[in-house]
């Protein structure tokens, strides 16, 4: 019996005393005078008020310490579950690391995912242990994670079941990928032409250029959008710089650089220039027309753009007189703005 229940017994039998000797009081008012039965009665009342007083003190501290006892073993409980709770982690981590040392990769990722509630290191260890379906149900059922599913799927060879994954994530190129890895040239093509598309659509040519000559090997095409973004100003330095590597024989190379030259118009002379100088330093045999184009752009740019003479330098690398030249022609230029 604790100290409390003790207390309330005790105070439930005082009470029941107290009214039986009151009633005791009462009767000797047949017997006693009037006055001396009401002086015992009054003592009696006020000696049941103040035991009364020290018996509901006594309970209220009691309950107190109660509360506080239980507070106490309430938080003592709480620490020692949460140092039982580590420990079976910590035995479910070593249990399932012993599984991938024993190459049992099934039961550790059952670990993974039942014990531990880690649905990614299970699907992941099922993984490593090439076990690529298993992993791929449990990264779409579990994590809904599609692009690893699909990853795991092309690493079982289910082809089919990746291209639908890939599908649903817009992934057009993976998707042309896929479907050339198992030689089905048409549908990978259709797939590449969205991606083409795309990158056109974002002024992106030379990306889209070399989709057309990577992988979808259609040489001219990719010629193509790369002489319309030089034309059109989309990306256009770039795409003359990549269509003039493109070009493998030098002859051919030779004329396309003077042709292109013919009809270009005059706010795209200096990135023409750019690209001479790349030309320029490919082939021996290409010297002479790019030094040629050169002179003329830099005689008609030289009024407007007076630093553009240090781009002789570039054409004549080993020209002392013409470094001398260049020199002469700045310091002239400089007194010209003297006063």
């Amino acid at each position: 019996m604790n100290k409390q229940k003790f207390t309330e017994k005790f105070l439930a039998a005082f009470l029941i005393l107290a009214v039986l000797k009151i009633i005791s009081v009462l009767a000797q008012l047949l017997q006693q005078s009037f006055w001396s039965a009401i002086g015992s009665l009054f003592i009696v009342i006020v000696v049941v008020f103040i035991l009364s007083l020290v018996i509901a003190a006594l309970k209220s501290k009691e309950n107190n310490n109660g509360n506080s006892a239980g507070q106490k073993k309430r938080g003592g409980t709480s620490y020692v579950e949460n140092v039982l709770f580590n420990r079976l982690l910590n035995k479910y981590e070593e249990l399932a690391q012993r599984y991938i040392e024993d190459k049992n990769y099934i039961k550790a990722a059952k670990v993974y995912i039942n014990l531990l509630k880690d649905n990614y290191r299970g699907a992941k260890t099922l993984e490593n242990g090439g076990l690529y379906n298993e992993a791929a149900v449990i990264y779409l059922k579990k994590l809904n994670n599609k692009s690893e599913a699909a990853n795991c799927y092309e690493k079982a060879k289910q082809y089919s079941k990746a291209i639908d994954l890939h599908k649903e994530l817009g992934q057009k190129e993976k998707v042309g990928d896929l479907y050339r890895e198992i030689n089905d040239v048409k549908n990978a093509n259709t797939y590449y032409q969205m991606v083409v598309d795309d990158y056109v659509k974002n002024n992106q040519m030379v990306k889209g250029a070399l989709i057309y000559r990577k992988k979808m090997e259609l040489q001219e095409e990719a010629q193509k959008i790369l002489l319309k973004g030089w034309e059109e100003d989309r990306d256009g330095f770039n795409c003359l710089n990549n269509y003039f590597a493109n070009i493998n024989d030098v002859k051919i190379l030779d004329d396309k650089i003077q042709e292109l030259y013919q009809n270009l118009s005059a706010e795209k002379k200096l990135d023409y220039l750019k690209a001479l100088k790349i030309e320029f330093k490919k082939d021996p045999k290409l010297q002479e027309t790019t030094r040629n184009i050169a002179y003329e752009i830099i005689a008609e740019k030289v009024k407007t753009h007076s630093e553009i003479v240090n781009e002789l330098k570039h054409f004549n690398p080993n020209d002392e007189v013409i470094l001398k030249d260049i020199s002469r022609y700045k310091m002239g230029r400089n007194k010209m703005f003297r006063f």
